[in-house]
């Protein structure tokens, strides 16, 4: 029987979808559900939150990977923290330079579920030999490692209630030791039109750890609105890289599949409506 799949964005607005159950299971860290729907195909959700879908992932996860990965000259290594429906690792194993991919999910069972629902988003990514999972806390895991990363790809639930530390300066200073020089971090920051404040304060928490911050919008269909997302790193600023550089480094990398990114659409990511100016001041 078809449902309305709400997410409140706020306490006075939110988006819906229409669906059925396909699954609903409570792992030990949080409410996980799996809904078929007509517009999106199958959603994927969290604790009452739209992650990723089938048909519109790539609006999220290419913008999350690609602007740092193309503007970095040679990527060797990539760590994505969270990103258990495979989508972020998916697109960076797209970059031929990359050597391995290496995720640190909490949630076994968020990878136990994409791997058997969600081939449509990781297209396979878990079987990559270049591929390496480790599961359980992301932040022990940055403390402990002694790799270093060209890329650092936060993919993460929304910072609120205890996901709220991995957003702080104190979790972006543990991230920067685990880069390599010349690295950057990604991460998404939220909605500047309904979470302007959340923009402003994980902008302010990336500056007092990088000299370089550089935010970015897009349209998330799943989310229902603009989605901010923001590079950081103390020498790599993708604002930097022309269309025809951009264009360039897909070409000699191969990177396929593309259905957002590309050169025009890399400047145009970082072109700053009037009112978002205020928020990245």
């Amino acid at each position: 029987m078809s449902e309305k799949i709400f997410e409140r964005l706020t306490d006075a607005a939110g988006v819906y979808f229409e669906g059925t159950l396909a699954e609903r299971r409570q792992t030990p860290f949080q409410l996980l559900e799996v809904y078929e729907t007509p517009q999106l195909g199958r959603i994927f959700r969290l604790d009452g939150a739209n992650m990723t879908s089938e048909r519109d992932e790539f609006f999220y996860h290419e913008n999350l990977v690609h602007p740092a990965a193309v503007a970095h000259p040679a990527p060797k290594r990539a760590l994505v923290i969270g990103g258990g429906d495979g989508g972020s690792s998916e697109e960076l194993l797209k970059h031929r330079t990359l050597d391995v991919v290496h995720m640190a999910e909490l949630d076994p069972e968020v990878v136990e579920v994409s791997r058997a629902q969600f081939r449509a988003v990781h297209r396979g990514a878990f079987d990559d030999p270049r591929f390496k999972l480790t599961v359980g806390d992301g932040l022990a895991y940055l403390r402990e490692t002694r790799v270093r990363y060209d890329l650092v790809s936060m993919d993460l639930t929304d910072p609120v209630g205890p996901s709220l530390e991995l957003y702080s300066p104190a979790t972006f200073a543990l991230a920067k030791g685990a880069m390599a020089p010349g690295g950057a971090l990604t991460l998404h920051i939220g909605s500047p039109w309904f979470h302007p404040e959340r923009v402003r304060q994980t902008l302010s928490n990336l500056r007092q750890v990088f000299r370089i911050v550089a935010p970015y919008f897009a349209y998330i269909p799943i989310y229902g609105s603009v989605w901010g997302f923001a590079t950081a790193s103390d020498t790599l600023d993708p604002r930097a890289i022309t269309p025809a550089e951009v264009e360039r480094v897909i070409a000699a990398r191969n990177l396929a599949d593309l259905q957002f990114y590309n050169g025009e659409v890399h400047r145009a990511l970082f072109a700053i409506p009037n009112y978002v100016k205020p928020l990245i001041e």
